[in-house]
């Protein structure tokens, strides 16, 4: 399972001209594209690291003043949504942040021969669809707002990268060949 994680100021897809799945606010996008090799674990896998990557600002271990401590001990104050070089990063958990989920079989596409993607990676329909339906439970079970596309249509995307600010996640690369 790949997804592109992308921290966001706004997103939203869109399809046959209607908005299906928006951010209310800032938070974060994520692209997910399912294998044919795809199981329970990598939707665990690909749900922990979407609700817990650190790569939202926000506060993290602070009390009631604002002041937080990084790693070296110094002490500050962090806005949610500042701008400032060394803002603690927090999950989209901790920062209550919302989730656009859109589907996006294209990601398992390979490239290794030839000019034409190969998509024979990719998991097919039904399996993609009920693995994409079980991160957006597992989000959700996590107490993520979460939004989604529509599976199998073809969508435009929207959003406006913040840094920009965009990870990779490959569950397949913690596995033992």
């Amino acid at each position: 399972m790949r997804a592109v994680i992308s921290r966001v100021t706004e997103a939203s897809v869109t399809v046959d001209g209607a908005v299906v799945g928006a951010l209310p606010r800032a938070g974060l996008l994520v692209l997910l594209g399912v294998s044919i090799d795809d199981d329970e674990t990598d939707v665990s896998t690909m749900v922990r690291k979407i609700a817990e990557l650190r790569i939202l600002r926000g506060r993290s271990g602070d009390d009631d003043d604002g002041a937080v401590q990084d790693a070296a001990g110094s002490v500050g104050k962090v806005d949610v949504g500042a701008v400032e070089v060394g803002a603690v990063e927090v999950g989209a958990v901790e920062a209550g942040a919302p989730v656009l989920v859109v589907s996006q079989f294209t990601l398992m596409g390979s490239t290794a021969k030839g000019r034409r993607p190969s998509w024979s990676r990719a998991a097919p329909g039904e399996q993609a669809e009920a693995a994409v339906d079980a991160v957006v439970r597992g989000l959700r079970e996590r107490g993520l707002e979460v939004a989604t596309g529509e599976f199998g249509a073809m969508m435009q995307v929207s959003s406006v990268n913040d840094g920009p600010f965009t990870v990779l996640v490959d569950t397949s690369a913690s596995r033992v060949s």
